[in-house]
């Protein structure tokens, strides 16, 4: 029997390839995002597209009861890769941008949990994936509210982890580096927007270059595909895996790294 599959954030990057890789290779994969149209083509894959806003809840419950009745109230799989990232300095973000972020990045991934957990409880099998970042161990400047999403995805991740592992649920956090995706002009649009001519206009300047120069090194979303995969399917899955541009060495820096000393690399990155 295939094993069923619920994807975010499948109209792009990490997600859509997630969704191509996992229904051409023996799974029932339901692929959601908020635009219909994005979705179309994932039917040539064999996906099944599914409108879905992680910050309405009408549409997450809505998408969670479509996929339970098509499939005999399973859900062996969800892996939760919507998300965006919101930039800017703390003090120039709106409450209410910051919120959002949150809605997005957190509440919704949480809430889509919430949902599918009593069925792979009763099934005694699940497994949630979530799509952290290195950001959500490394906190630079002008990304303070992103990191925050981050940071407490993880947070969350390690208490689910050991709330639902006797009833057979893994749960996996996937801790991407740099990787090609609509993230960094939406993280570099929002940037300038938001704090590109005030009183961190400098510091703004140099981190947009930084931003525009790390596309042509980021990586292809598939080998984020690929470690999702490699994860499901492994009996025993770690909690975290990392992968993409930079994502390992910036991971071992910091755990061997005092906060003055990586505050200095961070702040000379931007110079």
């Amino acid at each position: 029997m295939k094993k069923v599959v619920l994807i975010t954030g499948a109209s792009a990057g990490m997600g859509k390839e997630t969704a191509k890789l996992l229904a051409q290779n023996g799974y029932e994969v339901y692929g959601a995002a908020r635009r219909q149209e994005r979705l179309e083509d994932l039917k040539a894959f064999g996906v099944n597209p599914i409108v879905l806003d992680v910050t309405k809840d009408e549409t997450i419950t809505a998408c969670v009861k479509h996929i339970l009745a098509e499939t005999g109230g399973r859900i062996d799989i969800l892996v939760n890769s919507a998300g965006f990232g919101s930039h800017g300095a703390i003090e120039d973000v709106s409450i209410n941008d910051a919120k959002h972020q949150l809605e997005v990045n957190v509440f919704g991934a949480m809430r889509l949990t919430q949902l599918v957990l009593p069925y792979m409880r009763r099934n005694k099998f699940g497994k949630i994936v979530n799509i952290s970042s290195v950001g959500g161990k490394l906190a630079g400047p002008l990304g303070g509210w992103y990191h925050a999403s981050k940071f407490a995805l993880e947070g969350l991740s390690d208490s689910l982890r050991n709330e639902v592992k006797p009833f057979g649920i893994d749960v996996i956090l996937i801790e991407p580096g740099a990787i090609k995706s609509e993230w960094s002009n939406i993280a570099y649009d929002n940037l300038m927007k938001t704090s590109g001519n005030g009183a961190y206009k400098d510091m703004v300047s140099k981190f947009a270059n930084m931003i525009k120069n790390s596309d042509d090194k980021s990586s292809d979303p598939i080998i984020i595909a690929e470690l999702i995969k490699k994860a499901i399917e492994s009996k025993s899955p770690k909690a975290r895996y990392a992968k993409g541009y930079l994502a390992k060495p910036i991971l071992f820096v910091k755990k061997i790294t005092s906060d003055k000393l990586m505050d200095k690399i961070l702040a000379s990155q931007i110079k």
